[in-house]
């Protein structure tokens, strides 16, 4: 029976996840001026419902993004943190997937397309299909709401839907949208502990966030630009 502590900061809610075996317990906070601050104390706090030490879990899970670029590394370097302290394994996993599966447990779909809000009028997405385990049909990727092409029928999730919700409004998924499926540890965890079993884990010095930004910010120059397209 693994132990799998989970971090997931990619959005604005901080949340925290200690799955062992078949028993799931979180943690979650919002509107704190840093995640680092918040994470830690949850951690602790989980550690202390479930009567166990930190080093006796198994690996430790992060949101590895796409999302908010502080939050995506604040969670691999707290995550690599805690791990190097005690020579435990990490397991990273994308945001977007663990939003798939958020929205699976909410509806039952099995094919779902993740929509997050990335600011500067793009959105992060993917599309997943399950089928025994989770396959990915479109890779995660950044692009203007738009551009957001889905293959077959679809289930939408995620505030991207909401954010513009102009550019998809004549899409056939969006009346049935789930738009509170968002990145949180639970799933994290719970994907990780799939990950964890089939060996699929990383060293700490090796984990790395999911960018697939290079600019977080616009000059005042291309904010005109973009204004005037």
């Amino acid at each position: 029976m693994s132990i799998i502590l989970a971090i997931e900061t990619s959005t604005e809610l901080a949340s925290a996840a200690l799955l062992q075996g078949e028993q799931l317990i979180t943690r979650e906070s919002s509107g704190v001026q840093t995640h680092s601050q918040a994470v830690l104390p949850m951690v602790q706090s989980l550690l202390a419902e479930a009567g166990i030490p930190l080093g006796r879990c198994d690996a430790i899970a992060f949101g590895a993004g796409p999302g908010s670029f502080t939050g995506v590394r604040t969670a691999c370097g707290l995550a690599q943190g805690i791990a190097f302290g005690l020579d435990l394994p990490l397991v990273p996993v994308v945001t977007l997937l663990a939003m798939a599966q958020a929205c699976r447990e909410e509806s039952g779909a099995t094919d779902v397309l993740a929509v997050l809000d990335a600011r500067m009028e793009e959105v992060y997405w993917a599309q997943y299909r399950y089928a025994d385990g989770w396959q990915t049909v479109i890779e995660p990727s950044l692009s203007a709401a738009v551009a957001v092409v889905p293959q077959g029928v679809v289930t939408a999730c995620g505030n991207g839907i909401a954010a513009y919700r102009s550019a998809f409004e004549s899409r056939p998924f969006v009346q049935d949208a789930l738009i509170a499926a968002m990145p949180h540890a639970s799933q994290v965890a719970q994907l990780a502990s799939i990950e964890y079993a089939q060996g699929r884990t990383v060293a700490a010095r090796d984990a790395q966030p999911v960018y697939l930004r290079n600019k977080v910010a616009f000059t005042t120059s291309e904010r005109m630009a973009r204004a005037q397209t």
